[in-house]
């Protein structure tokens, strides 16, 4: 595997404690990156900051990615622990399971919303200002095909990702000549912890729609999300990377 220049970066992530967020911690630190992971999960981040202690330094933050107050606490804490953020990757979400748009509740899809796209609005209102002061920052957003195509009986998750895939083209026009670069990629599923909470038949169903006829690694997923959180992504913002098999080429 080849391995990217993040020598001395900071790569801050979102849902770091598993899946897609802990192989891009994986592959950042060992492209001589140092990682701060942000998630919800205490005992999970604890546990995957011992593990991945061995490959470099990684510090980790319990933060509940909906509450504004918590963000800027993440953001004040990982500049005190590294001095800075040069990346921020998005990696955070939920699915919050399946079902008809009339049949999904009104609390469950607000909270979708609330973590799969406010939160990364949040983020990056917190992380931007301290990249304009750095004159230098990536953002990286982990959208998804649904944003794209629209999952039957995934109204709520299509429609945030959707959302983010929005925030990601407006953050990246005003952040256009200010050397910092903001994309996103579009994974169609990949087969992590995620998949508990779908449904068998939702699961099939992804699988079906996939030309390559598998699910993405993560590590697949790590390794494009970390070319664009490099300086060799010099002149792609506001973008969007299909990562979804042949599913969208587009």
């Amino acid at each position: 595997m080849n391995r990217i220049d993040l020598e001395g970066r900071v790569v801050a992530i979102t849902g770091g404690a598993r899946g897609i967020g802990y192989a891009v911690a994986q592959r950042a630190l060992n492209s001589g990156a140092s990682v701060a992971l942000w998630d919800i999960d205490g005992e999970r981040l604890a546990r995957s900051q011992r593990e991945l202690s061995a490959l470099g330094k990684v510090t980790a933050v319990t933060v509940e990615l909906t509450q504004e107050a918590a963000v800027q606490h993440a953001v004040a804490q990982t500049v005190l622990d590294h001095g800075a953020i040069d990346v921020l990757i998005n990696s955070a979400g939920i699915t919050g399971g399946n079902g008809t748009t009339w049949e999904l509740e009104p609390e469950m899809w607000r909270r979708v919303i609330d973590v799969n796209l406010i939160g990364p609005y949040l983020t990056c209102r917190a992380v931007v200002p301290q990249m304009l002061k750095q004159g230098y920052g990536r953002i990286v957003n982990i959208a998804s095909v649904a944003g794209k195509e629209g999952n039957p009986n995934a109204s709520h998750y299509s429609a945030s990702k959707a959302g983010l895939i929005g925030l990601t083209k407006s953050l990246g026009k005003e952040l256009a000549t200010k050397n910092i670069l903001v994309n996103a990629v579009t994974p169609a599923a990949a087969k992590t912890e995620i998949f508990d909470s779908m449904s068998q038949q939702h699961i099939d169903y992804m699988l079906s729609k996939i030309p390559m006829n598998r699910f993405l690694l993560p590590e697949e997923a790590a390794s494009l999300i970390l070319w664009l959180a490099s300086e060799d992504c010099a002149f792609s913002t506001g973008s969007v990377f299909d990562l979804s098999g042949g599913r969208a080429t587009y």
